[in-house]
């Protein structure tokens, strides 16, 4: 069965029999502000795309990282990752995940025929051998994160098991660079893999393009499986640009903690939530009745993420154009609060 996701809005347009074109789409955590894209070469559309070594320098730079190599969006090395350990230690079998979290992880694990653990708040302290598991930081709707002492203990863990740890930072750029792991990752350091998405904050997602951060031996692995042009050449040349404008890096990351900061306001006043989890890229207000909300709103043309739990709706940044017309929409409030 497929898993949903924001950004279904086609399905969601004809279950509610409203066209496309008449809804506010809030339901994806990708950024309401792209990067401009200038023009491309016609060089770039005509040759195979090429990872050069200078755009290897500038993504190691960004990431501050050895070692990292661009894939077709990190949900592509999510869908790989469960053969590639079993390939290196056959009678893998466990891997650990968050409970409430990014459920294409649990169904690329689960369809290899892992056996799965759950955890949530607490990282795992027991682990079986040649186990697996995955961190999602911060968290995906969550918002949770967990410290580099917290990781770095857990990687411990995992090296005296001979375990994998998997840290997805999808969603890491919103804070400073020492938020994440990356800057832990030795050339030798067999046991942990970061995943790293671009599109999110660029506001760039169609350009599938991902990188994983990692130690020497799993670059080699994950370049040579990846085949030679898993990246198409449009994207690595707007990502190579993009990464190095630290600029327009340091304005993206200010616009949307103002926009977050108003879309939070807007939707405590608005709506009767009992809490609201936030970042600088989306926000999950957990709400007594969250389906019939959820309901609600899509019979207005909001399109926002009820979560698997059915116990909160995840909502994208809002720009100041799609906040106003939020606005009104959720009036009258009282509307959304029966």
């Amino acid at each position: 069965m497929a898993i949903l996701h924001g950004g279904q809005l086609s399905r969601v347009a004809l279950q509610y029999n409203i066209p496309e074109t008449q809804w506010l789409d809030l339901s994806t955590g990708i950024a309401p502000f792209s990067y401009p894209i200038t023009d491309i070469p016609l060089k770039v559309w005509q040759d195979l795309p090429t990872v050069s070594e200078q755009f290897l320098h500038v993504a190691k730079q960004y990431y501050q990282a050895q070692y990292c190599w661009p894939v077709s969006g990190s949900q592509a090395l999510i869908e790989k990752l469960p053969a590639l350990w079993r390939k290196k230690h056959p009678s893998a079998g466990h891997v650990y995940l968050p409970k409430v979290g990014y459920k294409e992880h649990q169904h690329a694990w689960q369809q290899a025929g892992y056996e799965l653990h759950f955890y949530q708040k607490n990282l795992p302290k027991t682990l079986h051998e040649n186990a697996v598991v995955v961190v999602i930081n911060p968290n995906n709707p969550l918002t949770d994160t967990f410290s580099i002492k917290q990781l770095s203990q857990l990687q411990q863990r995992c090296d005296i098991q001979n375990s994998l740890l998997i840290i997805d930072e999808a969603f890491a750029d919103i804070f400073e660079p020492a938020f994440s792991f990356v800057t832990q990752i030795k050339a030798d350091t067999d046991n942990v893999i970061v995943l790293r998405s671009f599109g999110k904050f660029f506001g760039l997602a169609g350009l599938r393009i991902g990188f994983a951060c990692c130690s020497l031996s799993w670059f080699e692995i994950i370049k040579t499986t990846s085949g030679p042009w898993a990246v198409n050449g449009p994207a690595l040349y707007i990502a190579e640009q993009a990464l190095q404008d630290k600029s327009w890096q340091q304005a993206q990351t200010k616009r949307l903690q103002t926009q977050s900061q108003q879309l939070q306001s807007l939707l405590e006043s608005a709506l009767m939530v009992s809490r609201i989890e936030a970042n600088a890229l989306f926000m999950t207000v957990f709400l007594d009745n969250a389906p019939a909300i959820y309901d609600q709103l899509c019979q207005k043309a909001i399109y926002v993420r009820l979560t698997d739990e059915n116990d909160a709706l995840r909502f994208g940044i809002a720009d100041e154009i799609q906040l106003a017309r939020l606005r009104l929409l959720l009036e009258p409030s009282s509307l959304i609060k029966q």
